[in-house]
Parts: structure tokens; C-alpha cells; sequence
């Protein structure tokens, strides 16, 4: 794998993530990347990827950082509140999300004046780990349309899988060995052309965030070797909680609080 020399300033929170993300992956699982040279190299751009785990962030920001970019997440508020964590996001530039609420706003623009100054942002479009039973893409959220439509900027998915047997969704027991391998495959510039020219509408938002989760699908059907289901798992119509593990009962917070 060819490892592209960072663009931009680093700082110190980025240089603490550096030492202590790189041996904690490498560790934890062999990555293979494809197609990273299709991350650019310089400029604005958005990052789509899918999310099976909560280690997803850590394996797809060292691929990003191997590949010569410093990226900038669109994290859960929650990280930013926690006491070391929070001052290393916060100090590497990352972007809190109230989710679920009347602030986000902020976020979002956060995110656009990020892109206009040049930077990558990473966004998980389906706002959450995926609850379809297979851990395929579900149903994809707005928001990486919408800052594409008002920013202009490339949108690139990044497929990835392997890295849920490192550690399975909503779990907290890490599974290193015997030592597992993560693959990542970037595609190719999800093409939103024909949908930058003049206001934003519900329906281009609708048209882009269809073709966003079309292609981020099929960027891990490549990876898997499996076809993906026809209808894309929708959590509101399965009844499905959107945040938090779904698996988490009641009688299970009681059990934990005790």
C-alpha cells in the first residue's frame, strides 16, 4: 500500500489520535484497502460510509490518514462530554451532533464552512449502526445529500467489512483473535451534477440521498460478494429505535443499574 504524505496542519490532538488509533488497529485487525488513491487529494469533499460497529470511525479515519488526508467527523455529541476522548475529538477538529434534535442545525453549518475551506468530512448517512439483520446499508438519512447540494463538493462512499468480528455491533467485547482482516474499497465520485443548479428542493434532496446509498451499497456488495436486498432496511416502518443499541430492553437497563 502506497502512503500518500498528510495534507495540512496536524496539531496535537491529531498527532495524540495518530499514536494512539495506529497500533490499536494494527493490532486489532490486518486492513486491506482498495481503490485508496481515489480519496483527492486536496479540496473539499465528503466521505460517505457505511457503519456496522463502533470502531468504524477508528478504521476508516487511518485508511483516510494513510491515504493523505486529516478527516474531520461528524460525531454523537455524547464523545465530546467525555472527560480524555472529548478533549482529543474536540481538539482534532471533529464536529458535534445533537441528534434527534432542534440544534443540529450548527452542525450542519460547521460541516459546510468545512468543506468550503477545504477540508475532508466523514459522514455515516444512515445516521447510526445499521439495524438491518444482515448489516447491509439501511436506509439512508439526508443530511450528507443536503451538504453536498449546498456545497458542491465530491461525494465519495467507502465500503467496509470485516471490521464487526473485530467487534459486533452494540457490543463491548472486542474479538482480536486469531487476528481478523478488515477490508475497505473506495468508489468512484457519486455523480450529483445534474442536481446542483439552482434551489434546493425536498425532491433533489430525496433523488441525491437515493443515489448516495445506491452507491455506498454497492461499493460493500463488491467487498462481500453478495447481493444486497432489493428494499433497504427502513427502522421507522419496522419499528426499530433510530439511536441507542436496539436490542437494549428495559429489563436490561434495570439488570445494568443495579
Amino acid at each position: 500500500m502506497t502512503v500518500r504524505k498528510v495534507v495540512g496542519r496536524k496539531g496535537t490532538a491529531v498527532r495524540v489520535a495518530e499514536v494512539l488509533v495506529k497500533p490499536t488497529n494494527r493490532a486489532l485487525a490486518r486492513r486491506v484497502d482498495i481503490d485508496g488513491e481515489k480519496i483527492p487529494a486536496i479540496g473539499g469533499c465528503i466521505i460517505v460510509a457505511n457503519h456496522v460497529t463502533k470502531i468504524d470511525p477508528l478504521i476508516v479515519a487511518h485508511m483516510i490518514y494513510d491515504h493523505g488526508r486529516i478527516p474531520r467527523f461528524l460525531a454523537k455529541e455524547a464523545l465530546f462530554e467525555l472527560p480524555v476522548l472529548g478533549r482529543i475529538v474536540r481538539g482534532a477538529g471533529q464536529i458535534p451532533v445533537p441528534r434527534l434534535t432542534d440544534h443540529a442545525r450548527g452542525a450542519y453549518d460547521a460541516a459546510v464552512r468545512a468543506l468550503h475551506a477545504g477540508e475532508l468530512l466523514v459522514f455515516y448517512p444512515e445516521g447510526s449502526i445499521t439495524r438491518d439483520p444482515n448489516l447491509w446499508p439501511m436506509r439512508g438519512k439526508s443530511g450528507a445529500a443536503r451538504l453536498a447540494l449546498e456545497s458542491g463538493a465530491p461525494v465519495i462512499p467507502v465500503g467496509h467489512w470485516g471490521d464487526q468480528e473485530v467487534l459486533a455491533p452494540y457490543s463491548s467485547r472486542l474479538r482480536p483473535f486469531p487476528r481478523k482482516t478488515v477490508t475497505l474499497k473506495v468508489g468512484d465520485p457519486i455523480d450529483l451534477a445534474d442536481l446542483l443548479e439552482g434551489e434546493i428542493t425536498p425532491e433533489k434532496v430525496a433523488e441525491a440521498t437515493a443515489r448516495i446509498m445506491a452507491a455506498l451499497t454497492q461499493v460493500v456488495v463488491d467487498i462481500r460478494g453478495e447481493q444486497a436486498p432489493v428494499e433497504r432496511f427502513d427502522p421507522k416502518a419496522a419499528g426499530v429505535a433510530e439511536i441507542g443499541n436496539p436490542k437494549k430492553t428495559k429489563k436490561n437497563d434495570k439488570k445494568g443499574k443495579a
